[in-house]
């Protein structure tokens, strides 16, 4: 290949590689938020805690997803809760695979109860019904220091 062609070749992958489209994730930097966002077309506002940020994003459908980032900008927890499931692809990135393989019975096919992961690396609850569905993800050992579990729950209105 000449040298013409290696440069042509190599402006138009740098090209591809920056229009593939974000993929935010559970483990993600700041910016998987916003491609979060962009995604799931949501308005985004934020609550700085002494631990972390939580970043909430409204669905135009009402439902709300809040991804608690540490002060780096590294999401380790996601709670989402709404009249449907939101694109958890979107919301755990590679964790995804991890939901995917923890819930299937034998034989291969998918289980009908709530999506749940229990690894000492990631955990995974979820439930409801059409119309009223929560979960929650979170990354252990990305959390910060001092912050519990219970800051998970949703807050009072």
């Amino acid at each position: 290949m000449s040298r013409e062609w290696a440069s042509i070749a190599f402006a138009l992958g740098s090209c591809l590689i920056a229009a593939w489209p974000a993929q935010a994730s559970l483990g993600g930097r700041r910016d998987s938020i916003d491609a979060d966002r962009r995604h799931l077309g949501a308005q985004l506002s934020a609550t700085v805690a002494p631990t972390h940020t939580v970043h909430r994003l409204t669905l135009p459908n009402g439902e709300v997803i809040r991804e608690f980032a540490r002060s780096d900008g590294v999401v380790f927890a996601v709670a989402w809760r709404g009249p449907a499931r939101p694109d958890l692809r979107q919301l755990l990135g590679p964790r995804f695979d991890d939901v995917q393989a923890d819930n299937v019975l034998p034989g291969g096919r998918r289980t009908r109860r709530p999506l749940a992961v229990r690894r000492p690396d990631f955990a995974l609850s979820s439930g409801g019904h059409p119309g009223a569905f929560w979960g929650v993800a979170y990354l252990p050992a990305l959390a910060p220091p001092g912050f519990s579990v219970t800051d998970l729950a949703e807050p009072s209105s």
